[in-house]
């Protein structure tokens, strides 16, 4: 039903309950940038967060239910509609989180953080409102950064003086980050 947030999600014919809290998505978001973790451990990670009644769950409709989730996920926004190219990453929920609430909270009017339960799509609501301050700032540099677009005399100095705001962190596995180092001694 329209202005309806679901808090159920149907997997082959079954409806399921989910934790729609924002704090719980967010878990699963930080699973999926761990690359610590394979993929079919995130996926795991992602139904046992989301799905209350997992342990109820066939293995066989594991699959289905991954779907859907990312789909809820997704404020049921992009289901589908994806044409296969990748979009460059712009955003990183951890690194990104000191200036991403701030601007939250302005569009909530309060402390997202505080409130016991917030349901995702809300949240993401929430999200999708910020237009100004630093991390919308933050956001079109990377933005324009990622389309290759020349930054103007103002940005530029933005940038530089904000660093460690605007370059994305690599997040590489230990093995990744060993290999690196591995490597960078042999050409000392």
């Amino acid at each position: 039903m329209i202005g309806e947030l679901p808090t159920r999600l149907d997997v082959n014919g079954k409806s399921y309950a989910i934790r729609t809290d924002m704090k719980d998505v967010l878990k699963i978001l930080q699973a999926f940038g761990d690359p610590e973790l394979k993929d079919e451990e995130k996926v795991y990670i992602c139904l046992v967060i989301l799905y209350r009644d997992f342990d109820e769950m066939p293995q066989s409709d594991y699959e289905a239910a991954y779907k859907v989730a990312a789909e809820f996920i997704d404020c049921g926004l992009h289901s589908g509609t994806d044409k296969g190219r990748p979009t460059p990453r712009t955003m990183d929920w951890e690194q990104d989180a000191p200036i991403l609430f701030p601007a939250i909270n302005r569009v909530a009017g309060c402390e997202v953080r505080s409130i016991p339960h917030l349901h995702w799509w809300t949240f993401m609501g929430y999200f999708m409102e910020i237009h100004d301050g630093t991390f919308a700032q933050v956001m079109a540099l990377r933005s324009k950064k990622a389309k290759g677009k020349k930054l103007e005399k103002w940005e530029r100095e933005f940038w530089a003086a904000n660093k460690d705001l605007c370059v994305l962190k690599v997040k590489r596995s230990a093995e990744e980050q060993a290999e690196i180092d591995r490597l960078n001694k042999l050409l000392e």
